[in-house]
């Protein structure tokens, strides 16, 4: 009897060995349909899961991404995004695919249009420029306008509708295209603190009038240190020319050397003793013709971070018009 038994299991082992092999010829080969693991595999796969992701819990120290150690939202850093924004299409076959970008995340909205380019009937590996304008809308509100590409100061998070009028052409040539795109982008990045601003006491200037103006300086964070380059010009054409006595202040020097030539429409200061709580104050005078200008101004400063090289910024200051 027991010689039967034995007997029995070798042919019952052998039956299930090709019935395996005739329903593996049968079905799906296994990177095409994964066979699950068993159920006591998949149940230690749990526990061990569970249990890891419990130990990650208890002990672990570093925040989860996306969040800063106290639990709050991080702030989206410094990002481009980009969306299609239209086709140009030529006569020739010329064909250009548009995208706008804009970046976000600093003191500035970086926009640019890069584009693809092709030609029917070649095999040629061009290259695009792409220059223009763009204008960017948020809530049916113009925001923000420049060249391509260009940057303007970054009006804070949302949702912008942004036209740009391009002009894309290759490299080698072969592909020259006008016309107008258009893509919505939704930046989230907020909109950053300025560390630094401008005031001046009066927004008016009149023609044929010599006008004292008063203009205030301020650094309001603790980063950065005392140092910035406040500019001020004026319009060339109109005659107006702008003084002031104070030491730190010159007319900009030009011309090649010996010259001493100075530009009497416009006046750059250097200013190093710049502090949260206190502001410096630049006074200047603006003689004006008949004709009349604006005075435009600027500050251009110094944010340290080690070595780095670049690590400023600039602010536009109050424009002093013309009635």
């Amino acid at each position: 009897m027991a010689a039967r038994r034995r007997t029995l299991r070798i042919l019952t082992g052998a039956a299930a060995v090709c019935s395996a092999l005739v329903s593996t010829a049968l079905v799906p080969t296994a990177w095409s349909r994964p066979v699950p693991p068993p159920a006591d595999v998949r149940a230690e796969a749990a526990t061990a899961g569970t249990a890891a992701a419990t130990a990650g819990t208890a002990t672990s120290e570093e925040p989860a991404a996306g969040t800063s150690a106290a639990g709050a939202p991080v702030a989206d850093g410094p990002a481009t995004l980009c969306a299609p924004a239209g086709v140009l299409r030529g006569a020739g076959g010329e064909r250009a695919v548009v995208s706008v970008c804009a970046g976000s995340g600093t003191p500035v909205m970086a926009v640019s249009a890069p584009a693809s380019c092709r030609r029917a009937g070649t095999s040629v590996r061009y290259a695009c420029l792409t220059s223009g304008s763009w204008t960017a809308r948020r809530d049916g509100a113009t925001v923000a306008s420049g060249t391509l590409p260009g940057s303007q100061p970054y009006p804070g998070p949302g949702t912008y509708d942004i036209t740009a009028s391009v002009h894309v052409r290759s490299t080698p040539s072969g592909v020259d295209l006008r016309g107008t795109v258009r893509a919505s982008l939704t930046l989230t990045a907020p909109k950053q603190r300025p560390t630094h601003r401008v005031e001046v006491d009066r927004l008016t200037l009149r023609p044929g009038t010599t006008t004292t103006l008063t203009y205030r300086v301020y650094r309001d964070s603790e980063q950065g240190d005392g140092s910035a380059r406040f500019g001020l010009i004026g319009e060339e054409a109109s005659g107006v020319r702008i003084s002031t006595a104070d030491a730190r202040c010159v007319n900009p020097l030009v011309g090649r050397a010996p010259s001493r030539d100075r530009l009497g429409y416009a006046v750059d200061c250097a200013l190093t003793d710049l502090q949260p709580g206190r502001a410096a104050t630049v006074r200047v005078k603006v003689r004006l013709t008949s004709a009349c200008s604006t005075v435009v101004s600027k500050l251009g400063y110094w944010m340290p971070r080690g070595q780095a090289l670049y690590t400023g910024g600039m602010v536009e200051g109050p424009t002093v018009g013309c009635s």
